[in-house]
């Protein structure tokens, strides 16, 4: 594995923009209790998640767009 690789994604990690349980919750205009439902439901669902302690718990904004994109139905192209 290349070093410099990691070394790339961990700097993007930490330029980029973050969200709370709660902004995330804001955003998508769901209940936090729904994102606390995803990540501790069994298969694990929601966007990827970095868990700093037991009580803090935040979204990356690059993988929430990801996980979104791969949530969006195209009426168009739905047959």
């Amino acid at each position: 594995m290349d070093p410099s690789h990691d070394e790339d994604n961990v700097a993007a990690l930490l330029g980029g923009r973050w969200y709370s349980t709660e902004e995330l919750a804001n955003l998508l205009g769901v209940d936090a209790s729904s994102i606390r439902r995803w990540r501790t439901s069994r298969p694990v669902q929601g966007p990827p998640f970095v868990k700093l302690s037991s009580r803090v718990t935040l979204y990356n904004a690059r993988d929430v767009e990801r996980w979104l994109l791969t949530r969006r139905v195209d009426p168009g192209r739905a047959a």
